[in-house]
């Protein structure tokens, strides 16, 4: 069912998110669950301040991160793309501070008892207009996160992020959360791994915030090899999932026709994949034309009409949102643009630059140090998978890539038209513009219009 993109003007929809965030640690508090320092991160105290001051502050944000996995896989191997922020202010401190008139805390992700340094669930619905939608729909529809190795602690972390947001329990016990190999087991599980392990729980928890009705199913591969990541996208899809997110990349080869068919080829199915993380240039999975692939975005407050600005994520010229033309895949049929004769990559976007970062709770290994705030295209992969959701099922033969661009130019998508990931021969494969372009697709949604049949 289509969602209209809401018309509540935005300062409205700013004291929605506080109330609903204000509402919710009331709720974990009286559970035992809540602390003093989250109710202060959610509720900022009643300090008068223009929406020009908070946008300025937050335009101070700038963090050091690292790479949760290897950003150079070897041949036949990918790379999660989701990068951890290991110090300096993010934007969703600089605009607390400023709320509240206090100078801006800086991120320290050494104990698990730290109150989260990145947007929360709230923020995301509330910059892509899905605050409605996320109320109300999503409930009996399973988006599959498909990663490599396994993460012991993604069912309890995944409480923990859901329960301290106030989102609905997603458990094994309640039926909404399953974990399993490749191959469907419950118990023949890969081998753990830290890095990939905070990439995992780093697309649990925005699968959770933007549809916090929906079930996860986490489809864990043996390894990060394309085979292996592929056949978890199989059996994610045999398992009944309609939306897959993927969250990883590397770099193209001549096998990845053939990998289009044998793994990624699912009409019904929305699958997501990252558009990379290391600024211009094609990658695989995203470079196939049976996925939607998805670039990223800075997201800062603004004193706009939206509330929200949006640009082009990049911040050096080997770290930024992926884009390109593809060498091998051959171009969709709803893909029109004219200066690439083979698939473009992005289709859409969402926030993936650190600095705009999101919230994630995450405990195992040296990385699992409780709250840290994580950006990378790991980021906006999940949360298009969770806007797919929330606009319902596919139809049965279609492939929902093709969704957005029936929607182009409209008001069903935030178009981004600033920004460059980088140097390019052909100015829109690298560089924002109005409509179309490389870095962030046709946009970022406003509402589930642009992700429906």
């Amino acid at each position: 069912m289509r969602t209209p993109a809401p018309t509540t003007p935005h300062i409205r929809g700013r004291w929605r998110r506080i109330s609903s965030a204000a509402a919710a640690t009331a709720a974990l508090v009286a559970a035992g669950l809540g602390t003093a320092a989250h109710a202060d991160a959610a509720t900022p105290t009643a300090h008068h301040v223009s929406a020009q001051a908070i946008a300025a502050q937050v335009a101070k944000a700038h963090v050091r991160y690292t790479n949760a996995c290897s950003t150079t896989p070897k041949k036949g191997y990918a790379s999660c793309h989701a990068l951890r922020v290991t110090g300096g202010t993010t934007a969703f401190q600089e605009e607390q501070a400023a709320k509240k008139g206090i100078a801006p805390s800086t991120v320290s992700p050494k104990a698990a008892s730290d109150s989260p340094t990145g947007y929360g669930p709230s923020d995301l619905q509330d910059a892509y207009g899905l605050a409605d939608a996320a109320a109300s729909a999503g409930s009996g529809e399973t988006i599959a996160i498909v990663d490599a190795y396994d993460d012991p602690n993604a069912e309890a972390d995944l409480a923990a992020y859901r329960s301290y947001y106030g989102l609905p329990d997603c458990t094994g016990d309640n039926g909404c959360f399953e974990k399993v190999g490749q191959t469907g087991s419950t118990t023949s599980l890969p081998s753990a791994d830290s890095g990939w392990a905070g990439e995992i729980s780093l697309d649990l928890d925005m699968a959770s915030a933007v549809c916090p009705n929906c079930n996860i199913l986490l489809v864990e591969a043996k390894s990060a090899s394309d085979a292996n990541l592929g056949t978890a996208v199989n059996e994610a899809v045999k398992l009944g999932a309609k939306f897959v997110s993927n969250s990883y990349g590397g770099s193209e080869s001549s096998s990845d026709t053939s990998y289009d068919s044998k793994y990624y080829n699912h009409p019904g199915v929305a699958i997501t994949a990252s558009a990379g993380d290391e600024g211009y240039g094609a990658e695989y999975p995203a470079a196939s034309k049976y996925v939607t692939a998805v670039g990223g975005t800075a997201l800062k407050s603004s004193s706009n009409s939206r509330g929200w600005s949006e640009s082009v994520w990049r911040t050096s010229s080997t770290e930024g949102t992926g884009s390109g033309c593809s060498a091998y895949d051959a171009k969709p049929s709803w893909q029109t643009d004219t200066g690439c004769t083979k698939r473009m990559i992005a289709d859409v976007s969402a926030v993936a630059d650190p600095a705009t970062g999101v919230s994630v709770y995450d405990t195992y290994g040296s990385d699992g140090t409780g709250w840290n705030t994580y950006g990378g295209t790991s980021a906006s992969a999940p949360i298009i998978a969770g806007v797919y959701a929330l606009a319902g099922t596919p139809g049965s033969a279609d492939y929902p890539s093709k969704y957005p661009y029936a929607a182009a130019g409209t008001s069903a998508l935030n178009d981004v038209t600033s920004g460059t990931n980088g140097t390019c021969s052909t100015s829109y494969f690298c560089t924002a513009k109005s409509g179309y372009d490389g870095p962030t697709g046709w946009g970022t949604p406003e509402g589930t219009d642009a992700f429906t049949g």
